[in-house]
């Protein structure tokens, strides 16, 4: 232990003499025109587990501690590196005022009704976090929320807003820092003042009211040690009664060994007549429960008890439920059932299970069944008897979001995008199937310069996968257009075509922004979701490397042209394949990744990723295929990585930093030759979620300067647009 406090004070005397001169570590020394980076020490301590007979080594598992005085100085150090490379990039003031030039447009989110309100999110253009605000009818918007004024520095943000079905209250959570763990504030929506004492230590939770009396939430105890990566393993949902104390919230569900869930959630049906309690061990499958909160005896009702599926209820007609399963039905469907006896046994098909995967909503006493076909939106209407009414034609091709509502309500608004497309909304009218649009950005960008399509290509076993390919018009194919390939390919989370301010610059610059659809989302429903799932991870890696292989053997790019991001899974999707094929890509962009695939489990709420991952411990096939492609242990010395740069924030307690860490002092002690391999550590920020625009235009600026600086680029490819920027 001595020797290791030894070491600990020597590299932090060294690191402090070093940051006292910013060209420390670059010398300003520059190789063929490329900066040499002079990394700072990461000392190595003798860490070892052995599974199953074999004996690994983690060096760099003091990192692990987010609270250390080491681990701050490594991260400070880290960002004095990283920081002193990218200052060298010429145009990376260019790219971060193109940004904040094009991000500085009045955004309007859809409106939705509450009481006698309708309520809005706005943002007028460099806004950190958007407004939410409202209006009575044919009267003038006002302020309802402003999170920016939450935080002198706009790192608080909303994380979410329930109203009561009169709309005369309202609860919100808010984020600190980004992290998870959230605070919970109920107002008065007609005097806006604040009814009672905060509430604190909520946790992957919504907010779910029961009359005016309360509301149902849920939460872990606060571990021991740290909270930001601490294992937080039983859930346990809360009821808290307006007027009285947290202490004193009764606890629902989650208190006893037979209820130990990590994930558990509480909601109240729309006739408030109803709760119905999910209760899952990990992201895919859950318990169904039921209580019928009219009866004051009444206890829960088991609806399913197994997590081989995923249900829930989306709406009742009195004690008529339908619920939304994958049950025997891989792409979902909707089953009716009375809650006297809800068993599946006895469930019957309302809208059956088709090709296409089913997302639906319902509103204005209609079903929509939103369906996916080959990613891209497609949306039918149904009554409740389950008769088609129509299908919704659609503004174009791409992604349809917020077709529902309440059962009164008449109307409300849609909101379609797709990668060229800023998102727009639309005021439906649930009768005729017509609708008008509501709000139209005004941009400083033309989509008609662009065009977006779809291809599908063969993946190594010969599975066909689709990619949607984005760049200007008139694009050469010579093998030499800046290409980013974005992944994801997990969790059954499935990517759909969205306008994002960040593209656009990057399609100004004559980029390529590539998405293909990968197995282990949700794109064509579970069969797809578990094609690429424990044993089977190797799957979306290879999918991902086809993609790649695709775009250089049509000469979109080539090797050296080309990036690759993703982040959370997709950061480990983006180490694996950096890792297998360090020779396909120029750079590679891991954001907050699960990169240590031994040790994922043991952080926070990460064990209940273990549907998709598998863990070390559970066998040693098991291990060894995690161990097989796990990024952290799969840096090789001596071999030539491409230019790297790992992005993570400080309070991350999604995905803790620590993966991050670990992986990046991996690349700089193995990396050979001269390509850097830098870490970006955002202070103050979370997984990303509420991180404030400001902080996400510096962190955009970094990433497309550091790409094309690593492509060879010494100047923009478009230099006349960001003329024209700074005038």
């Amino acid at each position: 232990m001595k020797n290791v406090i030894s070491l600990f004070i020597l590299i932090l005397l060294a690191a402090c003499g070093s940051s006292k001169k910013t060209k420390d570590h670059l010398n300003n020394v520059k190789t063929q025109n490329t900066l040499i980076v002079h990394y700072p020490p990461t000392k190595k301590v003798d860490s070892i587990d052995t599974y199953f007979g074999t004996v690994v080594k983690d060096p760099y598992r003091w990192l692990e501690d987010d609270r250390s005085e080491e681990t701050e100085a490594w991260v400070k150090e880290q960002n004095i590196v990283t920081s002193e490379y990218l200052n060298q990039i010429p145009f990376r003031d260019d790219l971060k005022n193109r940004l904040e030039k094009l991000w500085n447009y009045e955004k309007l989110g859809a409106p939705f009704k509450e009481g006698e309100y309708i309520y809005f999110y706005k943002n007028d253009g460099l806004q950190n976090q958007y407004v939410i605000y409202r209006k009575k009818e044919n009267e003038e918007p006002t302020v309802f929320l402003d999170p920016n004024t939450f935080s002198k520095e706009g790192t608080t943000s909303l994380a979410s807003l329930s109203f009561t079905k009169d709309g005369s209250l309202a609860a919100y959570l808010i984020s600190e820092g980004g992290s998870d763990w959230r605070k919970g504030i109920v107002i008065d929506t007609e005097t806006m003042q604040i009814v009672e004492d905060t509430l604190v230590d909520i946790k992957f939770s919504g907010l779910s009211w029961l009359g005016n009396k309360g509301f149902y939430y849920s939460s872990y105890d606060k571990p021991k040690g740290s909270e930001l990566s601490a294992k937080t393993d039983q859930h346990k949902v809360y009821f808290h009664k307006l007027g009285t104390p947290q202490k004193d919230d009764a606890l629902i569900f989650g208190g006893k060994p037979a209820e130990n869930h990590r994930y558990i959630g509480a909601n109240v049906t729309e006739d408030q007549k109803y709760l119905t309690i999910s209760a899952a061990t990990s992201t895919s499958g859950n318990k169904l429960f039921i209580q019928d909160l009219n009866n004051p005896s009444a206890h829960l009702t088991t609806i399913v008890d197994d997590t081989e599926s995923d249900n829930y209820l989306i709406e009742n007609v009195g004690s008529k439920l339908f619920i939304v399963t994958n049950r025997n039905a891989p792409n979902k469907k909707i089953v009716m059932v009375d809650a006297a006896d809800p068993a599946p046994d006895n469930w019957v098909d309302f809208i059956p299970e088709t090709e296409n995967v089913l997302s639906p909503n319902t509103g204005g006493g209609y079903f929509f069944a939103e369906y996916l076909v080959d990613a891209i939106s497609k949306v039918l209407q149904y009554d409740y008897d389950g008769e088609l009414i129509r299908q919704v034609k659609l503004p174009g091709v791409g992604s349809a979001a917020g077709f529902g509502g309440k059962k009164e309500d008449t109307e409300f608004y849609f909101s379609f995008t797709n990668y060229i497309m800023p998102g727009s909304s639309y005021k439906f009218n649930v009768e005729t199937g017509e609708y008008e649009t509501y709000w139209k950005p005004e941009i400083d960008f033309n989509p008609e310069d662009y065009e977006s399509y779809q291809i599908f290509y063969t993946s190594k076993d010969g599975t066909k996968v689709p990619m949607i390919i984005t760049h200007k018009k008139g694009l050469a194919l010579n093998g030499k257009n800046p290409t980013l390939l974005y992944g994801y390919g997990g969790f059954n989370i499935s990517l759909t075509p969205a306008f994002n301010i960040v593209n656009a610059v990057w399609f100004e610059q004559g980029g390529v922004y590539a998405v293909p659809n990968l197995r282990g989302g949700g794109e064509y429903g579970k069969v797809w979701h578990d094609a690429g799932t424990k044993l089977k991870k190797q799957n979306v890696f290879d999918d991902f490397i086809a993609a790649a292989e695709y775009l250089i053997d049509k000469k979109y790019t080539s090797s050296d042209y080309l990036a690759i991001r993703g982040g959370s899974n997709g950061g480990l999707l983006v180490g694996a394949t950096m890792t297998q094929r360090p020779d396909l890509m120029k750079v590679a962009l891991p954001a907050v990744g699960v990169l240590d695939m031994l040790r994922y489990h043991t952080f926070t709420a990460g064990a209940g990723w273990a549907y998709d991952y598998g863990t070390a411990e559970e066998s040693q096939a098991m291990f060894n295929y995690l161990k097989g492609y796990s990024p952290v242990h799969n840096v090789k010395k001596g071999t030539s990585y491409p230019a790297t740069l790992v992005t993570t924030g400080d309070h991350d307690d999604r995905v803790v930093p620590a993966h991050s860490f670990k992986f990046a002092a991996e690349l700089q002690e193995n990396q050979s030759g001269t390509n850097p391999t830098l870490i970006r550590i955002e202070t103050n920020a979370g997984h990303g979620a509420g991180t404030p625009i400001s902080k996400t235009i510096e962190q955009y600026a970094d990433i497309f300067a550091f790409t094309f600086y690593n492509m060879g680029f010494r100047e923009l490819p478009n230099k006349v647009l960001l003329r024209e920027t700074k005038k």
